[in-house]
């Protein structure tokens, strides 16, 4: 592999003083100041601008996030007839469309719900199903229903109806999601993205290997395994954190992902005390299945990533990681009750949270969630526990860009409204080492995977924090981003 010297970088966290970056076979050899490039080293002078570990996201739906990029963005309709209006203007455009898949639709606050004859009196009988903002439903018209062999009904699937219809959406062929795929990684890139974790249903080890394997080199991926998938996995010996690409090393194996509940947009959503409606929301998955899985994925070495939004859901999930005595994560933990932040640190369980999330979902919870909300994305209350973060998306609920989720860790606010429960806020500090993807600085010995700032993200104004410039980005010793005129 290529050799290559950062000349004259600044270290974020730092008191700023000039150093160099060797970087050789996708490690960080050497760092300090004039360092002597040996006979083969690439110099690159990046101009003093500030480096630190790349950026991982670590709860991405990869596929679903490639596709959503090139389908209709709804999520700034913030009303029934918003929605429908940009379906009827997509159809003007397109007039010989066969069908219609846009995303981001918030419909919980809509005071008239969702229905397929809604949808019929713009598009006629064009098949058009719109995706739920959270992903755990989608309104179809009749003519999607009939295209998907649904029988007649609303057109509003939520969770477990709605999951079986959703690998089938689209039917994009495998070279073309890829392609997009690639496009995304780039994107991601861009924003200084090294890493993902890929929670997309589906056979993702099949998937990610073929991508590999034609070329994708701008991200690493730890690919999740569902429980369809579990035994294929066990039977060919891979274990958490085992490379699956050896030629590359970029592809690793990665948790278990089991759905543990719905989602409060939907209001499936576990919870101890009543939604409005008064529903409690429920569980995906029984506890005793849940935790047979788990002990099955944990004799072979893998570890779990268990979606948990309601309080009452992490309760069930945390009593599971206790009695199993797995490793592994807690995706989402929107909703805890205050006993059950301290569990986290002390069962181990990494809380894997979407900080920009919060954003979209303040104004739903304070509806559905009153007087609960103190509770809702308690992140400070996480760190204080001792609790490990590991940031995320969960792309494409909110966009892959770990400068969004870092900012509004930071803010509890965006768009310039006021900060929402402030006191769960947390440092710059916390919100950058979450992003990291368990790395804790730029070390002698480490991955070669950084980025290139042009500003101190500590010395900005914290509602800079999301518009953050990246310069550069590397992963493996590799440029995958780059902005600078000597590379």
């Amino acid at each position: 592999m290529t050799t290559l010297l950062l000349a004259d970088v600044r270290l974020v966290g730092s008191d700023g003083s000039p150093v160099d970056l060797l970087l050789r076979d996708g490690r960080i050899t050497e760092i300090g100041p004039s360092l002597a490039p040996d006979g083969g080293a690439r110099v690159v002078s990046t101009g003093g601008r500030w480096a630190m570990p790349g950026l991982w996201d670590a709860h991405v739906h990869v596929s679903q996030w490639a596709s959503a990029r090139h389908r209709l963005d709804l999520a700034a309709c913030r009303s029934l007839e918003e929605c429908l209006a940009a379906v009827a203007e997509r159809l003007r455009d397109e007039p010989r469309a066969e069908e219609v898949i846009g995303g981001g639709v918030w419909h919980a606050r809509w005071p008239q719900p969702p229905h397929a004859e809604l949808l019929d009196a713009v598009t006629g009988d064009v098949p058009t199903v719109l995706v739920g903002g959270d992903v755990h439903s989608a309104w179809l018209n009749t003519a999607a229903l009939r295209r998907y062999g649904l029988a007649p009904h609303h057109g509003l699937l939520r969770e477990n109806e709605w999951f079986a219809l959703m690998p089938r959406l689209g039917a994009t062929d495998p070279a073309v999601l890829d392609g997009w795929v690639s496009d995304a990684g780039r994107a991601a890139a861009a924003r200084g993205v090294v890493g993902v974790v890929d929670f997309e249903a589906g056979d993702n080890l099949t998937d990610w290997s073929r991508r590999f394997a034609g070329g994708f080199h701008t991200q690493r991926v730890r690919a999740s395994v569902w429980p369809d998938h579990l035994s294929t996995a066990i039977a060919r010996g891979l274990r958490t954190g085992d490379v699956v690409d050896p030629a590359g090393g970029l592809l690793t194996m990665g948790p278990l992902k089991i759905i543990g509940d719905g989602s409060l947009n939907t209001r499936t959503a576990f919870c101890h005390e009543a939604f409005p409606d008064g529903s409690h929301g429920g569980l995906n998955v029984a506890p005793d299945q849940l935790e047979a899985l788990m002990r099955r994925a944990a004799a072979a070495g893998i570890d779990s990533a268990i979606h948990a939004i309601g309080d009452r859901a992490n309760t069930v999930v945390l009593d599971a990681f206790d009695r199993v005595g797995a490793r592994g994560s807690i995706e989402h933990a929107q909703l805890l009750t205050r006993a059950d932040v301290a569990r986290f640190a002390a069962l181990g369980i990494t809380a894997s949270v979407q900080p920009e999330q919060a954003m979209d979902d303040r104004d739903v919870a304070e509806e559905q969630w009153a007087g609960r909300t103190g509770r809702a994305y308690p992140l400070a209350d996480l760190v204080r526990s001792g609790a490990r973060l590991a940031f995320g998306s969960d792309a494409p609920v909110a966009p892959l860009d770990p400068w969004f989720a870092i900012s509004s860790a930071v803010t509890r606010s965006r768009d310039g409204r006021a900060p929402w429960h402030p006191e769960q806020a947390i440092g710059r500090g916390v919100a950058l080492t979450s992003s990291w993807g368990g790395v804790a600085r730029l070390a002698r010995g480490g991955p070669a995977d950084l980025v290139l700032l042009e500003d101190d993200p500590f010395a900005v104004v914290p509602e800079a924090l999301r518009g953050t410039t990246v310069a550069a980005t590397l992963v493996a010793g590799r440029f995958t981003h780059s902005t600078l005129t000597s590379d």
